[in-house]
């Protein structure tokens, strides 16, 4: 696969080389030389000088022929326009634009661009984290604002239907596993200590069902 990189700052050096590193052929395109510093003596992709918002740049850099394109700068304007030529004048299949300031977030839904928000996904993160230490995240969608968790089943709850568990909104439950197994349950599976799930859920969800665990070992 091809993919252009715009933007080498720290999110973009990383990016690069991840690909880079999964067997893809890899372009990274800044306006500044020293910039592509980031990416270390490893890198053995493309990088090209110049404005991102050229099209003479971009086409050098092979957007015409590229299978994805990631608009990662630190100007949520520059991401935007780049992104938004990416899909609507170059046509490349797979563009993700990187969110910088959350206050900016729409301009980025104007374009209906798929996007990161790496300031609010973090702190949606470390304020999971800080709530929720003994369930793992497995994956997060969008800008973390739903998540899969795995839930490790407490002996208090051994016995007692599922539904009791993950009553209320913003949870879902994916799968259940038990013994290596997984399936999708019924909400009157009776629940054994040791079952696991993997629970959608919001961080409104996860909490509610955090506090629900936290009560029922609290002898509730």
């Amino acid at each position: 696969m091809k993919y252009v990189v715009v933007g080498c700052g720290r999110v973009g050096a990383e990016l690069a080389n991840r690909l880079e590193a999964q067997g893809h052929e890899v372009t990274v395109v800044d306006q500044e030389e020293e910039a592509f510093h980031n990416l270390g003596s490893t890198f053995q992709g493309r990088t090209v000088e110049g404005e991102v918002l050229n099209q003479h740049v971009l086409r050098r850099a092979g957007i015409e022929e590229a299978d994805g394109l990631a608009a990662v700068t630190n100007s949520d304007t520059l991401n935007a326009v780049v992104a938004h030529a990416a899909r609507q004048v170059f046509h490349v299949p797979r563009v993700v634009a990187r969110n910088y300031d959350p206050t900016r977030r729409l301009l980025y839904e104007a374009f209906g661009l798929q996007m990161v928000g790496s300031s609010s996904w973090g702190a949606q993160r470390v304020e999971e984290m800080l709530y929720n230490q003994d369930i793992r995240t497995v994956f997060s969608a969008g800008n973390g604002e739903v998540e899969v968790y795995e839930v490790v089943i407490p002996a208090a709850w051994a016995g007692r239907p599922l539904a009791e568990l993950t009553e209320g909104e913003g949870l879902q439950v994916v799968a259940h596993s038990r013994a290596g197994r997984a399936e999708i349950p019924s909400p009157t599976l009776p629940l054994q200590t040791g079952d696991l799930l993997h629970v959608s859920a919001t961080l409104e969800g996860i909490v509610a069902l955090k506090a629900r665990l936290g009560m029922t070992e609290a002898g509730r």
